[in-house]
């Protein structure tokens, strides 16, 4: 009984999440915004390669996990940018992978850049049933049709060493799921609006405050706005907090390790009605940097902790 019983809660959850949620949720696009923005590849203009995993509501049958790679640079003397990202977002026996490749054309001001972004990927949504005790293993709710869709996206990007502005549209595309008998799946438009800036707080510099804020809503569902606030020290070490409306509060920290490696850790609070049944949710992300040298020659980049070099 009690087998049974998680196991439904799981799969209820599960359903919720692939019809609410497709398109994965991470706090960390605050050192990663190609994951919400095709404008952002090459932004950092040397290769810039970044890995996340995401344990979302700890202690919760069913609950997602999230892990990503992606990696984007600059080339044509820093005009054009190439990003490429993948994601695996395991909900209870569902599985949803994506793969999507982003092409961005900057045009450069004095002082500042202007990115236009697209993005094309392709969807698979499916699922696996076989570590599971089904009493009728022909019940038609368990006859998983796997599916391949493709989409695309569209993004702008402006920013300078000290402020930033985007916004993006990663799937333009409406989709529907028939997953099984009982259960479908619909992949909506997601919009995101995003800014933020970086200001001196110390009389020397080494001290410095970065504010953003992120609004996010997807056709059908409530908008979320997050505002996101952090210290950064020396250039080392960046600490801070996040609000998501009706849903988290999350804490993050991010240090350098290398002159070109560096980790992420966030927890995110749950603040909605799930808080009762889960612990949280961890995410890590690590970022590594390096200067191709028959591709950025005597182009400069910009510090981990800038906008714009």
């Amino acid at each position: 009984m009690r087998i049974r019983t998680i196991f439904s809660f799981a799969f209820f959850i599960a359903a919720i999440s692939v019809q609410a949620q497709l398109y994965p949720v991470y706090s960390q696009y605050y050192f990663n915004e190609l994951a919400i923005n095709p404008a952002y590849a090459g932004a950092h203009v040397q290769l810039s390669a970044t890995t996340t995993y995401r344990n979302q509501w700890i202690n919760f049958p069913g609950a997602p996990q999230t892990i990503s790679f992606s990696a984007h640079s600059s080339f044509v003397r820093g005009k054009v940018g190439l990003g490429l990202m993948f994601n695996e977002d395991r909900i209870g026996s569902y599985a949803n992978r994506d793969i999507s490749a982003s092409y961005s054309y900057k045009i450069k001001f004095p002082f500042s850049t202007l990115s236009f972004g697209l993005q094309g990927m392709a969807y698979f949504v499916g699922a696996d049933f076989s570590d599971l005790n089904l009493k009728n293993i022909d019940d038609a709710a368990f006859n998983i049709l796997n599916q391949v869709k493709p989409n695309v996206g569209a993004g702008i990007y402006y920013h300078k060493k000290d402020f930033f502005v985007g916004f993006s549209v990663p799937l333009l595309i409406n989709s529907n799921y028939g997953l099984s008998a009982n259960l479908t799946a619909a992949m909506k438009r997601n919009y995101f609006l995003r800014s933020g800036f970086i200001k001196p707080i110390s009389a020397r510099g080494n001290v410095k405050i970065n504010p953003s804020i992120l609004v996010r809503t997807q056709e059908g569902q409530p908008m979320s706005i997050d505002f996101n606030a952090a210290v950064i020290f020396y250039d080392i070490l960046s600490a801070g907090m996040s609000y998501r409306t009706g849903d988290a509060v999350i804490t993050f920290l991010s240090l350098k390790l290398a002159d070109q490696l560096y980790f992420n850790y966030s927890f995110d609070w749950t603040a909605s009605h799930l808080r009762p049944f889960s612990s949280g949710t961890h995410e890590f992300m690590l970022n590594y940097r390096y200067k191709l040298p028959g591709v950025h020659k005597n182009l400069a980049c910009p510090t981990y902790w800038n906008y714009r070099e």
